[in-house]
């Protein structure tokens, strides 16, 4: 007997922090999704350590932030110091614009373990981990457009040895890494950005807490820069810049032990468990194509950060924020492939501007020769006697998404093409009264009930959320987002992205620009 070829909407490969995300917001909004993930549990190492505000926002957008906020404590911030541990900066973190603690430090098996937890509450998906993908490929006449083949892994090496089985699949969404092999199906290369360097990492575990600052350590040193973070209780990371010429078989047990000696002051170093020590090339590049067809790569995948300013995971998440709502209403029939065209469109050009960041802010941090170090040392004391003055700067030089047509021509404000700051509104955060989907948040007189039915059905068929701000109890702190947008209403996304602020609601102007996005829930022509 012949059995029926298996076939799902949408095959994610890789259940890291990216790939979990990426189904799970596909699961929220019902979508048949399996999970093709190399390692048969959980990889045992730490690996990224940071995650800031707007993607705490993110994992609470997944129901998921008291899973999060418990296998995470929130930092104050990052000092930068000299060789010698004197202190030059001190950059606060304690402001935020998303309802959630600025700064996170995590354990990843930890976080992944939750999001493993989280994708079996979700009927429509399924994780199949301990199997290896080796082919993905377009074929006329099958099931599916992709036919997606894997096998087993051996569960110690991860190497595939079993029997070949495959999948057919309307998408391949590939969140396999930076050697993904779904990057080589979608036929990118990658962009490199001309940084390149090799990091030793050491990460420690002590019964014994060490008397250190509880947020981030930079020490700003041309000759060996380092960086030192308290993770989570009882575990600690060093990072430590590799001079020219050295070698990561040089760095033995007792060359560890005398990089990171200035910690230790107090410490029983008998007590201490090194769990991991490891080089690492910190590199910056971006994929030159995030999509042919119907394969899409995200994260790792498509672009590697240096860690400087603790942007590697938080990327990835945004991308799966940015991709899960778009592909969810294209399965489901209520959008056209244009939608994903602004996957790319979008996320790229943010990424590649990130990495950009990284890459500079780590030359200041960690660059130049002793001389250059001395005015940079001067500078920076200068420049953090001014409240808040690092805060700003990053805040200006971050990226908003371009002009599109889900990003409509920004007015006088910055607010569009950025995610709508989220305060609390009677006790609770704003997200709780917008939904999952398209929300319309608007104060003054109520005009969307005066426009033609056809326009208010599109927005219902989307599951729109409408918010008037003068309705709520407690709605002055709601009116102060308005008032720094400088608008009377606003357009939001799925992903709290604000598509538009305006005078008042344009549902007709909104709509228009929805629709030459490929968004269309009434399913017919346009108009």
């Amino acid at each position: 007997m012949t059995m029926k070829p298996e076939h799902v909407p949408v095959v994610v490969i890789g259940a890291g922090p990216t790939g979990g995300s990426t189904a799970i917001m596909l699961g929220q909004r019902g979508i048949r999704c399996l999970v093709l993930e190399r390692w048969s549990e959980v990889y045992p190492l730490p690996r990224a350590v940071h995650f800031d505000d707007e993607v705490f926002r993110i994992f609470a957008d997944m129901d998921l932030a008291d899973e999060v906020a418990q296998i995470s404590r929130p930092i104050p911030g990052m000092r930068l110091t000299d060789p010698r541990h004197r202190v030059l900066a001190e950059i606060d973190r304690d402001a935020t614009q998303h309802g959630y603690p600025q700064a996170n430090m995590f354990d990843q098996p930890a976080l992944e373990r939750v999001l493993r937890s989280a994708l079996s509450k979700y009927p429509s998906l399924e994780l199949r981990a301990g199997v290896d993908v080796t082919e993905i490929t377009e074929v006329a006449g099958g099931p599916g457009p992709l036919r997606v083949r894997y096998r087993a892994t051996d569960p110690v090496t991860c190497a595939g040895g079993g029997p070949v089985r495959e999948v057919w699949a309307d998408y391949v969404l590939g969140a396999d890494g930076a050697n993904s092999r779904t990057r080589a199906a979608v036929g990118a290369t990658m962009e490199d950005l001309r940084f390149q360097q090799q990091w030793l990492v050491v990460d420690v575990e002590s019964p014994e807490p060490f008397a250190v600052y509880d947020g981030a350590q930079q020490v700003c040193d041309p000759d060996r820069a380092a960086t030192f973070m308290p993770v989570v209780p009882g575990r600690y990371r060093w990072e430590f810049r590799l001079r020219p010429g050295e070698r990561p078989e040089d760095f033995d047990h007792a060359k560890v032990l005398e990089l990171v000696r200035p910690w230790l002051s107090g410490v029983d170093i008998d007590k201490l468990t090194f769990l991991r020590q490891a080089t690492y090339t910190f590199r910056g590049v971006v994929a030159d194509r995030w999509r042919n067809g119907r394969v899409l790569v995200l994260g790792d995948a498509a672009h590697l950060t240096p860690p400087f300013i603790g942007q590697g995971m938080c990327a990835g998440i945004r991308d799966a924020a940015n991709l899960a709502w778009k592909l969810a209403l294209v399965v489901q029939g209520h959008a056209d492939e244009r939608l994903l065209d602004t996957y790319q469109e979008e996320r790229r050009p943010y990424a590649r501007r990130v990495v950009q960041l990284a890459i500079f802010i780590g030359w200041l941090m960690t660059g130049g020769t002793a001389r250059t170090a001395a005015i940079r040392r001067a500078a920076l004391r200068l420049a953090t006697r001014i409240p808040r003055s690092a805060t700003r700067t990053v805040h200006t030089m971050w990226p908003a998404f371009r002009e599109g047509p889900l990003v409509h021509p920004r007015r006088r404000d910055r607010i569009v093409g950025r995610p709508c700051p989220q305060p609390r509104v009677g006790g609770a955060l704003l997200d709780n009264l917008l939904g999952k989907g398209f929300a319309i948040v608007y104060r003054g007189p109520d005009r969307i009930a005066a426009c033609d039915r056809q326009t208010r059905e599109f927005f219902d068929r989307l599951g729109t959320t409408v918010v008037g701000v003068d309705d709520l109890p407690h709605g002055s702190a709601l009116a102060h987002v308005l008032d720094q947008a400088r608008a009377d209403a606003l357009l939001l996304r799925p992903d709290r992205i604000v598509v538009a602020a305006a005078d008042t609601p344009d549902l007709r102007a909104w709509r228009r620009h929805l629709r030459a996005a490929g968004i269309n829930p009434e399913g017919k022509s346009d108009d």
